[in-house]
């Protein structure tokens, strides 16, 4: 055997890694729990805690729910439009503290 077909007689195993995507995996917003009080929706987590998501977080277009309890995320797919409306009460008195 040459040494130019050294490498030609070795066989590597390259091992799988446990999970097929580096991006979280997906949750429909509507399987999410909405808090009217925190504003905030909420889906279990394998933790035993709950990803969170505040719904001015998406309405800025962000997508990622965090478990505040460990390391784990879920991608939040959702439509903007299908969020609810803020509350104009609570955006009129916002702006009358800033003017006064």
């Amino acid at each position: 055997m040459s040494e130019e077909n050294i490498y030609d007689e070795i066989e590597i195993e390259v091992p799988t890694p446990p999970f097929t995507s580096i991006f979280p995996p997906l949750r429909p917003l509507q399987d999410m729990t909405f808090d009217p009080v925190l504003q905030t929706y909420h889906y279990p987590c394998p933790c035993g805690d709950r990803f969170e998501i505040n719904i001015e977080d998406l309405r800025d277009g962000e997508e990622i729910a965090v478990c505040p309890s460990c390391s784990l995320m879920i991608r939040v797919i959702f439509d903007v439009d299908d969020l609810p409306k803020p509350e104009g009460g609570v955006i009129e008195q916002a702006q009358q503290v800033v003017a006064v």
